[in-house]
Parts: structure tokens; sequence; C-alpha cells
């Protein structure tokens, strides 16, 4: 079979995840961006003038400065020649950009495109409208990590209120979150003293008075988290008694950034480079923006019939944790295999810095499959305002 036209995968790489105001909340999020994107290109061995494009997610622009993709790929060393675009589509906006990256090859148009995401939400501004001044009373400011991040636009409503809403639909106990969350939580431990992230993490060196720090280890994980401890935590977004999703089975507000290079495999080939995986196909869909978090269903579904795989034939899973109570309904609904899902922990743990997490659970996916020698995975994210994203990629 001729194999020339498939777009494969050159490099995969993440900045460790810090928490919200942490050891990273200095830094903005193109220049977390510009540190995964010069790593991305000298582990895949491409000069930055010869890449045709540059594709970075990012969901909380205000105040940051035009097109902050193209401030990082020019951070990074990529030349003016190189064109660079920010992508917003909430959590998906890190694994749309290699959607986009990848149809920009297909379609010609590119052969080597750097994709990716990245987000400070320690560095979202609040804000205030005043081009008309303020005849009376106070002028009151918006938080816009809560506004454009965090808050359903067609409801008013929090993203934890969603994750209420799959609980009652879905009958999802608390104690059914509760125990998600300590394995994720467990696992990431597991996979932190083992060494499991270290091929895919790029140390950070942050700037400050005495000189540079390097991060070089995700801080938001809770070491010795047990099912006991979350029990005791009160639920955040309803609190009248009936709520059940806490700040412990939630995901978290976080900095970080993570991108890939992609290229068509005759490319590479000729550049004598090998490639991690290819992407076999993929997919999105739209649920009722309630239930934001039940989008990965249909759309993992979808990836699956173009990549003619069954669920079984998936070796691994990487979904996206933005709260515990859509991660049991996905895993169920979908009736996927629990060992297979996640298997290094997930956003409960390691945070979820929105704009790059969708390049993030690729990155993890892909140095998963690479040291457990797994032939077919599957990446997928529940997306704000009701929608979902899947991503099929498979390896020799």
């Amino acid at each position: 079979m001729d194999t020339s036209s498939r777009v494969v995968i050159l490099s995969a790489v993440r900045t460790p995840i810090g928490t919200f105001n942490g050891s990273l909340s200095s830094m903005a999020a193109h220049e977390l961006g510009a540190v995964v994107v010069r790593e991305a290109l000298a582990r895949a061995r491409v000069p930055p003038a010869e890449v045709s494009e540059v594709l970075l997610g990012q969901v909380l622009t205000a105040a940051q400065g035009q097109n902050p993709a193209r401030q990082a790929a020019m951070g990074a060393g990529v030349p003016y020649t190189v064109p660079a675009t920010s992508i917003n589509m909430l959590c998906g906006s890190g694994l749309r950009s290699v959607v986009m990256g990848y149809q920009a090859i297909k379609m010609e148009d590119a052969s080597v495109v750097v994709c990716g995401g990245q987000e400070s939400m320690s560095c979202a501004p609040h804000s205030v409208h005043m081009r008309n001044g303020t005849k009376m009373g106070s002028a009151s400011l918006v938080d816009t990590m809560m506004v454009d991040g965090l808050t359903d636009a067609f409801h008013n409503c929090h993203m934890g209120i969603t994750a209420e809403n799959i609980v009652k639909k879905w009958n999802i106990t608390r104690a059914q979150q509760d125990a998600f969350a300590a394995k994720s939580q467990q696992k990431v431990e597991e996979s932190q003293k083992s060494g499991h992230f270290d091929q895919e993490i790029v140390p950070v060196l942050v700037p400050g008075k005495k000189g540079p720090t390097e991060v070089k280890v995700d801080e938001f994980p809770r070491v010795g988290t047990t099912v006991e401890a979350l029990a005791r935590l009160r639920p955040c977004f309803i609190t009248d008694g009936s709520g059940s999703v806490t700040a412990g089975n939630s995901s978290g507000i976080n900095d970080g950034a993570a991108a890939v290079v992609l290229a068509r495999e005759s490319e590479a080939k000729q550049r004598g480079l090998e490639a991690m995986a290819h992407i076999v196909a993929w997919a999105q869909a739209g649920v009722d923006p309630t239930i934001m978090g039940t989008g990965p269903i249909p759309a993992v579904k979808a990836a699956l019939k173009k990549a003619e795989w069954s669920i079984d034939e998936v070796d691994l899973w990487e979904l996206n944790e933005a709260f515990a109570a859509q991660s049991v309904a996905v895993v169920t609904e979908l009736g996927l295999d629990p060992e297979k899902v996640n298997i290094s922990g997930g956003a409960i743990a390691l945070g979820h810095p929105i704009g790059a997490s969708g390049a993030r659970v690729l990155v993890t996916l892909l140095h998963s499959m690479a040291r457990l020698n797994k032939k077919r995975g599957v990446a997928a994210l529940c997306i704000g305002g009701g929608m979902g994203i899947a991503l099929c990629v498979a390896r020799p």
C-alpha cells in the first residue's frame, strides 16, 4: 500500500503543567509556547525556516498581544516568513490545531506544520468596558478566565454545573467520581516515580531576579490522595446538599503548553526522519451545551467509523479528564476498558491548561504508545459550549 501521502507525527513535547499562580505563572502563554515549538522542531530535526506554518490553540487571549501563536513561533526562532495562526475551540483548541495541520498537509498546502496549544490561566486579566464611560455607579471588573474559559455562553453557568447535569442524567454517584479521581492521582504519582513523563516533558527556565529557575516536573498532582480524603471535600458548584462535583474530582486551573510536528510521510522519508505515528482519522461532534462533557461520545464513535476500527482494536485511550463525572459517563457509554484509559493518569491530577490540553493528551498518548509498543491510540476531549473532538493515531 502506498503510504507516501499519510500525515505523520515527527515529535511530541510538552512543558510541565504549572498550578494556578504557581511556578509558571510569571510566563505568558506565548513564552511557554515558544519553549515547546523550539523543542519539537529540534527533536524532529527540522530547521525552523523549513516550517510551512505554525498553528497553536489558545483560549484566553485578552490583552495578550496580537496573535499569540505568531509570538510563540517567533520566540522559538521561526522566521518572519513562516505564518502562524491562533485557534480557539476552547478545550479542543490544541487538538483542533493538529487536525488543521493534518488537513493543510493532506491538501498539499503545507509540507511541515507545527501544531499544539498554549495557555496561561494565571495570566488571564480582569477587564472592564469603559469606552463610553460610567455616568453613575460602579464599574465592575470581569474575570476573563471565568467568562471566556469556564462559563457556558448559552446558559451562563460554570462548567462544573454541566458536570452536575451529567451526574443526574447518568446516575453517577459521588463514590464513582471520587474513585475515578483518586485513581487518576495514583496513576500520575506512579508515573512520576517511574519517569514515564520524562521523555515528553521539556524543562522550562523561568526568569527570576536571582537567575532562572528550572521547572521540569508537573506541580499540580496531589501525592498520597485517597478516596477517603476526597470524600471529605464539599461540593463546590451545587451547595444545597444535592451536589457531588468537588475541587478534588475536577480538573485544575493551570498553565502549560504542548506541541507536535507534522509532515507528509514522503517528506519525512526524504529527510531521513522516523515518525512516532501517523494520523488515521479524526472527528468532531456537537452535543447539548448543558452536558458538554459527553462530547467525546459521538466524536469518538465518528472517528472510529472513519478509521474503520472497533472499540476493542484500540490499545490506548487518552481522554481529557475535565471532570470525573463526565469521564465516568464517557468510559461507561462507550464501553471502554478502564485499564486502557489514561494509563498514566489525566487532567484531574495533571491539570487542564485549557488551550493546551488537546495537544497535551496527544503528546502523552504518543509517548505511552511508544513506551509500551502499542499500535493504535485515540485522543479525545469534551469542549465547552457542547462539543467533542477525537483523533486516531497508529504506529507501525
